[in-house]
């Protein structure tokens, strides 16, 4: 019988935040893959949790996702962490993810913390819709195109950024987002955790002095009045039906039309002499 792959958030900061389902699946589990071992025996010590440890991150990543996918064949039960909150969000996790699926293996997520939700729910911007879009590529062309495409999404947009990096990124960002609202989180569930809810001139000043890990909430673009277009695609008679419905007079209506329209008035007045 094959073993289950458990796909386990753990705390991004404050350790209070894992959960009790985490906890019993790190004691239950043959086998703890994890992103850095120091760092996770850190948090298993904590809790005093034994458990056999085994590397997996980005750099090993195709080769022990091959030796797990194996283990996981021949019955054993492994627990998938990252660093900090949920693998596969900007972590190492989805290519071993994809072959247990593959293979038929069963893929269980065990929920828990993750940056970019907290940031974004404590930002005070737009939560409805959103574009998670991790870290800008290093890439200058697909760079430019990410860029772009936070100039013109009108959903919220979440990024990652490293500390050395973020004043240039919010350089970029300057230039693009005129009037938009734009919060760093950093350092989230931490002793200095901070919401700054300040223009991104002033985030440029003051990114000199900040440190840990950040996230940028940025609101997104302003839905333009459509109205007018909609209306203008409407036949003549619909339009002026629309008006009048609202209690217009045919007077006011033609004017109304006419400046949809960006026509003379007269020439719409002469559609509905009668």
């Amino acid at each position: 019988m094959k073993g289950t792959l458990y796909i386990v958030a753990t705390p991004i900061g404050n350790l209070e935040d894992i959960t009790l389902r985490a906890l019993r699946i790190l004691k239950e589990v043959d086998l703890i893959a994890a992103e850095d071992t120091r760092q996770t025996l850190k948090l298993l010590n904590h809790f005093e949790i034994s458990k056999p440890l085994i590397s997996y991150h980005r750099h090993n990543e195709e080769v022990k996702s091959e030796i797990l996918i194996q283990k996981l064949e021949n019955g054993e039960n492994i627990a998938l962490v990252s660093d900090a909150g949920t693998p596969g969000i900007c972590d190492p996790g989805e290519d071993v993810i994809k072959k247990a699926i593959e293979e038929g293996i069963n893929v269980v997520p065990i929920p828990g913390a993750c940056a970019m939700v907290n940031a974004l729910i404590a930002s005070g911007i737009d939560t409805k819709e959103f574009i998670f879009l991790g870290f800008l590529p290093l890439n200058k062309k697909t760079r430019i195109e990410k860029l772009r495409e936070i100039k013109e999404s009108e959903k919220t947009i979440i990024i990652y950024e490293a500390p050395h990096k973020m004043k240039n990124t919010l350089k970029e960002l300057s230039e693009i987002l005129q009037e938009r609202k734009i919060v760093l989180a950093r350092e989230l569930t931490k002793i200095h955790e901070e919401f700054i809810r300040e223009d991104i001139n002033f985030l440029m000043e003051k990114i000199e002095n900040l440190k840990g890990e950040m996230i940028l909430i940025i609101e997104g673009k302003k839905k333009e009045n459509n109205i007018e277009n909609e209306l203008n695609n409407l036949s003549l008679e619909e339009h002026y039906k629309y008006y009048e419905e609202q209690g217009f007079d045919k007077k006011d209506i033609i004017k109304k039309i006419a400046k949809d329209r960006n026509v003379n008035k007269n020439e719409i007045y002469m559609k509905f002499i009668k």
